[in-house]
């Protein structure tokens, strides 16, 4: 049955299921401007809905020109109804992650010393966009204690994996995430795969393997349930 209060669903041998009823600090990682929103942007959206006094920091590590405005935008309207925000847009050049390693870890250590997260939704580490790896890889190697589920971002790589984590999201949810990505989003409106189809049908097609209609799916490596 659909859950109420942002429990997730996992598959181990059979679908199990825990809640995010005791979250209250998140820290979500974006290589780049929409990562976030295009990974996560439903979960997120359905936490602020479902629960109160969350904490919430939005780190996006490359956003430029015009792309830092959009992603700050983008970022407020997601994070409405949120009063403990904190938006970062940082400018690390898009593409060249892995050869800025030491600056990025560097930062990564001082979010560590600053913020103390229940859950850290980032990118997932086998993506084949450099960047994406950098950042998951970053995660895992700074946050040692934590919860970390990665999320996906459709591409032409074709690199889509086998999540078995699960959030359950409402039609209007879902809806309102792909508004938000088409609005906020213009410059990348000429990209083929930018699109209410592509966004939607990932979720649809996520809401089928959890029994659902709609998810969006998380790959999560260590869970202490207890």
């Amino acid at each position: 049955m659909p859950t109420q209060d942002g429990r997730i669903t996992q598959w181990i041998e059979c679908m199990v299921e825990f809640s995010f009823k005791d979250v209250k600090n998140v820290l979500c990682l974006g290589a780049h401007s929409d990562d976030i929103e295009i990974g996560c942007g439903g979960t997120l959206l359905k936490l602020i809905r479902d629960h109160e006094r969350l904490t919430i920091w939005w780190v996006v590590f490359s956003a430029e020109g015009g792309r830092a405005r959009e992603a700050r935008s983008s970022a407020n309207a997601f994070l409405t109804g949120v009063s403990r925000k904190k938006i970062i847009v940082k400018q690390f050049r898009g593409s060249y992650f892995p050869f800025q390693g030491e600056q990025i870890k560097r930062y990564f250590e001082e979010i560590k010393r600053a913020f103390r997260p229940d859950v850290i939704l980032t990118h997932y580490r086998d993506d084949r966009h450099q960047d994406h790896r950098v950042l998951s890889d970053l995660a895992w190697n700074t946050f040692r204690n934590h919860l970390i589920l990665e999320y996906e971002i459709p591409k032409y790589d074709g690199d889509l994996g086998i999540p078995n984590t699960f959030v359950r999201l409402d039609e209007d949810i879902c809806r309102r995430k792909v508004e938000y990505l088409c609005r906020f989003f213009r410059t990348q409106s000429n990209k083929h795969w930018f699109s209410e189809e592509t966004f939607l049908s990932l979720m649809r097609l996520r809401g089928m393997e959890c029994a659902t209609q709609y998810a969006e799916a998380f790959f999560c490596r260590k869970c202490v349930v207890g």
